[in-house]
């Protein structure tokens, strides 16, 4: 095992190394943190540069430029000097001799858990590449939802790979931006980070399809002119109406990236002219007061479009997004999309949690409610694809937020019904349930539930309350449809653990195996133990499934009772014993070989 010496006397950079390489990163961090030491921050540099000394990227250059990028990414955001040495040391477990015990007594448990949380398990044998990815991936989601910080480093990784993509394989390139586009953009959705979003979305879509971005690259370079000047004419006009409304605010104009572009002309089939040609605004005001006021300006003087007003300042969204929203009709009849918002709801819709981390000094992840429902239901789902389809799926759903009878906001993903909103509240709530008011009125259990939605759940009191299979077919939160899921598989291993006992029962009296005796005899206790891993249920239910030979087992239990006897079943039927327990999730258990 390798080991750091905390002072690392001799291997020290020079000053003037440390001046050129890590400069970049302290002056950043020191935006943020302007009398905070850089110590530790110098320390982890030190031995990430003797760590990946001989590594280099497949672009050729030296390893430890990644590791300061990611830094540098990471100062960025505004985080701890702790952040910044976690994300100069996050592949130093993974791709060189230093072990978490070395960090964690070098830098202490914070760095180390935060390395290890990023850290991929490739060490480890999988069945197949989506079972590690899976597997990385839970570990992660419960590391992040400790702690916010291994999921921004993460993020921070991420962009830096795909960033420097070009150097890898072409199928290399392909897997990682999917995954990008998949996992890693959407979970910069959810922590607000809009500004990273976009980049990886644009890496992504420049590496899937490099021919598709260069066409719609030099579509938007061709428009930029004439758009920005409709822009201009329009934050002009915004401005002048402001300032004689007595409302002091600063106005932007807003620019699309091409992969929202792309996304809305394929997934929503809109011409790109109709996607080009909205204005987009953006209006910085001073307070909330000054915000509405603005609001009230502007929809005093252009017609606002019925339905298109949003007020995400009062109720702000799952990634703590505060605006508010609006669409007018402007000049010449063409839409004009309005946000407003103040300067630290700005900087918190460009950097989401980052800037809240960085606002309260350490963060507060409990307003990320997202977080422990992904780490909730992540344990419920063994298949490994079909963890990763649902994780895709939970990732890419907007949401919207219901209330309690008690005024408790539920958040829930967009087309929920009353069902998906019962197992929000609580599992029993959910399989209790037939039936529902919303606003105060009777609907059906498989309605669709709006935002700002009250929502009163109708719940049985017999012990045989149960959901319906039914509701498979209309529920959309993954969290409602493991749940149900469950109780169905549960109460299949129920009906098949007690088939289970019956069949070997009945075999056991065929054989003449003493019943009083066979249950705690230690001959059966090693057949439960080779075959089920010591489980007695899992046995009953392997037999009553038809994966055990119920005959089998009596048969060495008749043995066992009377070592004299000679059996006579046929071999084949005495060696059927190999249990296969749950296929899907590549985990085989060897069982009974007499």
């Amino acid at each position: 095992m390798a080991t750091v010496d905390r002072v690392l006397p001799w291997r020290r950079n020079t000053e003037q190394n440390l001046a050129s390489h890590l400069s970049p990163v302290v002056e950043s961090y020191r935006k943020y943190h302007p009398k905070a030491s850089t110590g530790m921050i110098h320390r982890a540099y030190d031995v990430a540069a003797e760590a990946h000394a001989t590594q280099l990227r497949s672009s050729g250059e030296s390893y430890i430029h990644h590791p300061l990028a990611v830094a540098k990414i990471v100062a960025e955001f505004g985080l701890d000097d702790i952040s910044l040495s976690a994300a100069l040391l996050h592949d130093a477990v993974e791709d060189t001799e230093l072990s978490l015990d070395d960090l964690r007594r070098d830098f202490g448990e914070d760095v180390a858990a935060i390395v290890d949380g990023v850290t991929k398990l490739d060490r480890l044998q999988f069945d197949s590449r989506e079972a590690q990815q899976a597997a990385t991936m839970r570990k992660m989601l419960v590391a992040m939802a400790k702690d916010l910080r291994v999921l921004l480093i993460k993020l921070a990784d991420r962009l830096h790979n795909m960033r420097t993509i070009a150097s890898m394989s072409p199928d290399r390139q392909h897997r990682i931006a999917q995954e990008t586009l998949d996992i890693y953009a959407p979970l910069a959705h959810r922590l607000g980070i809009q500004e990273v979003r976009q980049q990886l979305e644009d890496l992504a879509f420049s590496a899937l399809h490099p021919k598709r971005f260069a066409e719609l690259d030099h579509l938007v370079s061709e428009r930029t002119p004439e758009r920005d000047m409709s822009v201009a004419q329009a934050i002009a006009t915004v401005r002048t109406r402001l300032i004689e409304a007595g409302v002091q605010c600063e106005v932007t104009g807003r620019s699309k990236h091409l992969w929202s572009v792309y996304e809305k002309m394929v997934v929503k089939g809109r011409d790109f002219d109709d996607i080009f040609d909205i204005v987009a605004v953006r209006v910085i005001a001073p307070t909330v007061k000054d915000c509405y006021a603005a609001l009230g300006c502007i929809h005093g003087n252009w017609r606002p479009v019925v339905g298109r007003f949003k007020d995400y300042i009062a109720m702000p969204k799952f990634n703590l997004y505060q605006s508010l929203h609006t669409t007018v009709i402007g000049a010449n009849g063409r839409p004009m999309e309005v946000q407003i918002r103040t300067d630290e709801m700005h900087r918190r819709a460009e950097w989401g949690v980052a800037a809240h981390w960085a606002y309260k000094s350490g963060g507060d992840d409990g307003d990320i409610d997202w977080l422990n429902r992904l780490v909730d239901w992540q344990a419920e789902v063994d298949d490994p694809s079909k963890f990763m389809e649902a994780l895709k799926t939970d990732l890419d759903q907007d949401e919207v937020y219901v209330f309690t009878p008690e005024g408790r906001v539920v958040a829930l993903p967009i087309g929920s019904t009353p069902i998906d909103f019962a197992y929000a509240v609580h599992t029993e709530v959910g399989h209790a349930c037939y039936g529902a008011k919303v606003n105060g009125r009777l609907v059906a259990l498989d309605s669709t539930l709006n935002s700002g939605d009250s929502c009163e759940i109708l719940t049985s009191k017999s012990d045989d309350a149960s959901p319906s299979q039914d509701w498979l077919t209309f529920v959309v939160s993954t969290r409602a449809r493991n749940k149900i899921r469950q109780w169905f598989s549960r109460e299949r291993r129920l009906d098949a653990i007690e088939e289970g006992r019956e069949e070997l029962t009945e075999e056991f009296r065929r054989e003449r195996v003493p019943l009083q005796q066979v249950w705690t005899d230690d001959e059966f206790a090693r057949i439960v133990e080779e075959t089920a891993q010591g489980d007695l249920d899992g046995l009953l239910a392997a037999i009553g499934e038809g994966h055990q030979s119920a005959r089998s087992v009596a048969l060495r239990m008749a043995k066992a009772f009377d070592p004299s006897r000679v059996v006579d079943a046929p071999p084949e039927e005495i060696l059927r014993h190999r249990l296969r327990r749950d296929s899907e999730s590549g985990v085989h258990v060897e069982g009974l070989e007499d």
